[in-house]
This record gives C-alpha cells, sequence and structure tokens, in this order.
C-alpha cells in the first residue's frame, strides 16, 4: 500500500496516530476532524496515499465517494442533521496533501453561508456557454 513518510494521514490509516475513527474499511478511513467546522465533521481519506482527486485512480474515487455517501447517512442519524456539506479542496487550500473528503453536518440557520468564497456572475450567457464548451472538449471519458 503506497504511503507518504511524515503525512499525518497515512500516520493515522496506519494506526500511528490517534483518531477518533468513524469507519475503518479495506479501501477508506473515516475520522473526525480535529478542528470541525460543527461537531460531527467527518475526513473520509483513502488508505493509499494519492494527494489528490486527480491523482486517485477510478476505483478509489468510488470507494472514496460510497463511503463519504454513507458518513452523510450517518451524520443525518445520530446529529439530526438536516443535510450535509461534502467538499474537497486540490492543492489550495488542502492542509494535508493527502485526498480526502469533508462531510459537515449542516442544519438550516447554522450559520454557513453556501460556499465558503464570494460569488461571481458571468458577463454574458455567450461567454459562459463558450466556457462550458471548452470545458467539455477538454475533459477526459468518464
Amino acid at each position: 500500500m503506497a504511503t507518504a513518510r511524515g503525512c499525518v494521514f497515512c500516520a493515522i490509516v496506519a494506526g500511528e496516530a490517534p483518531a477518533h475513527r468513524v469507519h475503518d474499511g479495506a479501501a477508506c478511513v473515516a475520522f473526525l476532524d480535529t478542528r470541525p467546522v460543527f461537531p460531527g465533521h467527518v475526513l473520509v481519506v483513502p488508505r493509499e496515499h494519492h494527494e489528490t482527486l486527480l491523482d486517485l485512480p477510478p476505483e478509489a474515487v468510488t470507494a472514496l465517494f460510497l463511503t463519504a455517501r454513507a458518513v452523510c447517512a450517518a451524520v443525518g442519524e445520530v446529529l439530526g442533521a438536516e443535510g450535509t456539506f461534502v467538499g474537497m479542496n486540490n492543492t489550495i487550500s488542502q492542509s494535508v496533501p493527502h485526498a480526502h473528503v469533508h462531510v459537515v453536518p449542516r442544519r438550516k440557520g447554522d450559520g454557513l453561508r453556501g460556499f465558503f468564497w464570494p460569488r461571481m456572475k458571468y458577463g454574458s450567457d455567450a461567454q459562459a456557454a463558450e466556457l462550458a464548451k471548452r470545458l467539455g472538449d477538454a475533459m477526459p471519458p468518464v
């Protein structure tokens, strides 16, 4: 299994660093974030070290998001959360360079406002359409 020396998430996966584990599966481990947005904020990580979503092999992406989905269900049931925020950073704002998904419990009026950054508008529908086409053309096969 691929691990990275000095990676705190690899150390948690290996049982060498403490964590409050929520799930300990064959492909992924889930544990409470030590600096949660709200109590019940869970991090889901692949067992193998890959830095970003783009580095994960397809089967690892499937396992990661199926595990995140199961965590969402548990967060709703146990905490009575009305929903969840599910997010993943790639390189920028990624405090630990090991791919991971955040599952944050949400409730109406909890104070968290949509995304964590300001929003903007496209200059025109034509500009948006042209960008959508360019992005679509650049996508690898799914």
